[in-house]
């Protein structure tokens, strides 16, 4: 099973930016047993919200044609909370890209309101593993995370 910690891009820039939303709400398993008194959306899991928003946006740079994993958070600076009720938004900026890695620039904000930084380095592992063998398949961006883009790259998106 995989974990899609945003609910749909809402803008999507090629090569440039991208921006997602997440609704955190009460239906979500994890935050049943989190505070039960006060649920919290754990900071983790923005911090892969935004990993999963920039890792697309670094993916389709290349047209999926890598296996792109998250090798570094260089900055996750929080101001604020996330509870159930919260719509929050992942802007990520694509910084730099080669064939080794990317670096990107996130902002986390809820109604507007900028509530994180979330800097990250993400590696081509196909080209940073000499040596080491990884399928042919692309196991990193699979269907799922390929549609997500695709009214946007087809001109469709509203």
């Amino acid at each position: 099973m995989r974990w899609i910690w945003i609910d749909r891009f809402v803008e999507f820039e090629p090569g440039v930016r991208a921006v997602a939303t997440k609704n955190v709400t009460l239906a979500e398993e994890h935050l049943h047993d989190h505070w039960e008194a006060f649920p919290v959306h754990p900071a983790s899991l923005i911090i892969e919200g935004m990993a999963q928003t920039a890792g697309i946006l670094v993916g389709q740079a290349r047209e999926f044609s890598e296996k792109v994993v998250l090798a570094k958070i260089a900055k996750a600076e929080f101001s604020d909370i996330v509870v159930p009720g919260d719509c929050i938004t992942f802007e990520a900026m694509l910084e730099t890209i080669a064939d080794e890695a990317a670096v990107t620039r996130g902002i986390v904000k809820r109604g507007g309101e900028k509530i994180a930084e979330v800097n990250l380095m993400f590696s081509h592992i196909d080209h940073n593993f000499a040596g080491q063998k990884f399928p042919k398949e692309n196991f990193v961006f699979t269907g799922q995370f390929q549609r997500m883009v695709e009214p946007f790259l087809e001109g469709r998106h509203g």
